[in-house]
């Protein structure tokens, strides 16, 4: 049986459920000891507190209705001007706030599917994207009825540009770029994306959701960063994540447009329900207010010199982590651009390295095509440079002596995942582990 849990008839006395809570809670990842390199972007204690108390002043606030709460919709309205500006959009660009990186590109996803629809009356639409897009883009061509046609990638992990060219067909409403993307760091070619985009007359989303509130900053802080925002002709729309490297409250992101008539197509209103006249901008009714407000907040507290200030710190931290990983004998994937990167190994197995240090307490993101570990460094891991290398180096050295450890552990799974003659066995344990989330 998967739930054996019922509601119990009486309930119980808050302090017990507290106690429980806490002793689970020690469980989970100790992100906050840096041990933990995504999921999870912490600027400081002090902030969080901040973030808390920001929260939890609009705990029961729903953004759904404006009208009933103004001071969120004021909140929005100046959080997406202030990324509108960031990126490149001035005073023209338009957008909204969202749950997250999902929800901004699928509402991109969905509002060049129905432009496309309403102006070139295309049916049947498609949009190409790089390999190492976000999953988020096919699951927003699941969700609506948008084909996904994936385009290879040239020896830096970057987007082949002469594959994108040949996919592109009549039934093609937008090309999909990444700045950065999420599993090597790699800057996708936006300028020359976008060009393409422009002279086909079709949709260019950039996927900054990563890189939004960071390439920015260290543009100024003398960081050789490729154009790839809405400064650059042929970019209609882009997300950008506030909770991750903006450092807002969870979940905070923004999706914008070049334009308003291009953001419309996005809203969502119903004159005919008995409830009421019904208007909403993104997927989700009830909308945490929280998260908004805080968002509003976080942008208003750090400003320029704080982002600044923290990216100033992480490039020192990036630096200093690439020094240790290349001493290990690893090789970095591609160009990262930011804080961002995947390290390979010519000589040893990469997921033992990973079943290693996952012995040592550290979680560990492991990638695919090619075989790497990914780490996205924020303020948190600056305490434990030195002793990730460390670990690294020893765990090499110890991976190097035993080579019988590729049969065992997660190295094994990962071994076997790639001999599979069929990729829909994978889909099958992908949809069982899900499954197993759910046990009680």
């Amino acid at each position: 049986m998967e739930n054996q849990v019922s509601l119990q008839k009486s309930g119980r006395a808050r302090a017990d459920v507290l106690e429980e809570l806490k002793q689970l809670h020690q469980q989970d990842t100790k992100w906050h000891d840096g041990r933990a390199f995504s999921l999870v972007y912490h600027e400081s204690d002090e902030h969080t507190e901040f973030l808390k108390q920001v929260y939890t002043m609009y705990f029961h606030e729903n953004g759904l209705n404006p009208g009933a709460f103004p001071s969120i919709r004021k909140y929005e309205a100046e959080v997406v001007a202030m990324a509108s500006r960031l990126l490149g959009g001035g005073d023209r660009a338009a957008g909204t706030m969202t749950s997250g990186g999902s929800e901004s590109i699928m509402m991109a996803v969905k509002a060049h599917r129905d432009w496309a629809f309403a102006t070139k009356g295309i049916r049947n639409p498609e949009m190409i994207a790089p390999l190492t897009v976000h999953p988020a883009f096919d699951k927003a061509a699941h969700y609506f009825g948008v084909k996904l046609v994936k385009a290879g990638l040239d020896s830096g992990q970057r987007v082949d540009l002469e594959q994108v060219k040949s996919l592109i067909r009549p039934e093609t409403i937008l090309l999909v770029g990444s700045a950065p993307q999420y599993p090597h760091g790699v800057m996708d070619p936006i300028a020359a994306l976008a060009a393409l985009a422009r002279d086909h007359g079709i949709g260019m989303h950039v996927d900054a959701c990563v890189g939004g509130f960071m390439l920015p900053f260290l543009k100024k802080l003398g960081v050789d960063v490729p154009p790839f925002d809405f400064s650059v002709e042929g970019v209609t729309s882009m997300s950008a994540d506030l909770h991750k490297y903006g450092f807002a409250a969870k979940g905070a992101s923004v999706v914008l447009y070049r334009d308003q008539d291009l953001r419309r197509f996005q809203f969502f209103v119903s004159k005919d329900w008995p409830g009421g006249l019904f208007a909403s901008p993104s997927v989700t009714g009830t909308r945490p207010a929280g998260s908004i407000a805080a968002a509003w907040a976080t942008l208003n507290v750090l400003g320029e010199d704080g982002y600044l200030r923290i990216y100033r710190d992480l490039l020192e931290t990036m630096k200093r982590y690439r020094a240790g990983i290349e001493k290990a004998g690893f090789r970095i994937v591609g160009e990262p651009v930011g804080t961002v990167l995947a390290y390979e190994s010519p000589s040893v197995n990469i997921h033992v390295i990973a079943d290693l240090m996952e012995k040592r307490g550290w979680f560990v993101d492991r990638q695919m095509n090619p075989d790497s570990i990914h780490l996205t460094i924020t303020p948190a891991n600056a305490p434990v440079v030195d002793r990730y290398c460390l670990d690294l180096a020893e765990s090499t050295e110890y991976a190097r002596a035993h080579p019988e450890l590729g049969g065992e552990g997660m190295a094994a799974m990962y071994g076997m995942v790639a001999k599979l003659p069929d990729p829909t066995q994978v889909n099958q344990f992908l949809y069982h582990y899900m499954d197993q989330r759910y046990q009680t």
